[in-house]
This record gives C-alpha cells, sequence and structure tokens, in this order.
C-alpha cells in the first residue's frame, strides 16, 4: 500500500473518506494480528496505513468544521 496524497483524499466525498476509514481501520487490526502472532514481515505497511488514517480523520474533521463555519 502507498500513502496516499492528501490531495487524493480532498477529492473524495465524505461518505468515501468513512468508507475507506473504516476499510483502512479493519486492515490495521488484520495487520496488529499477524505482528502478535509472528505472520507480519513487512512492518512498514503499519507505518503506512496509520499515517493514512490519519491524514484522513483529519481531512474528514476539516471540511465538517469548514461546513459548520459555512453555516454560520
Amino acid at each position: 500500500m502507498k500513502a496516499m496524497k492528501v490531495e487524493e483524499i480532498r477529492k473524495l466525498a465524505a461518505a468515501e473518506i468513512r468508507t475507506k476509514l473504516d476499510d483502512s481501520r479493519e486492515e490495521m487490526m488484520k495487520l496488529r494480528f499477524q505482528q502478535v502472532t509472528g505472520q507480519l514481515t513487512d512492518t512498514s505497511h503499519m507505518r503506512v496505513l496509520r499515517r493514512n488514517i490519519a491524514r484522513m480523520e483529519t481531512i474528514l474533521r476539516q471540511t465538517e468544521r469548514a461546513a459548520v463555519e459555512g453555516a454560520k
């Protein structure tokens, strides 16, 4: 998995970001299980995934705040 760029995430609709966020969290859980059982060989994938999750959460929050500010 490659790191998602901010521009790529911003182009997505909020529903799409939430879907990708749920998928990424599920994948992260699977990777954690693999790490605990000793099956995970590429630990850098966890780091990339964790940062993608953080990017998506940040952009989602920014768009929500912009919508609230725009409504005022």
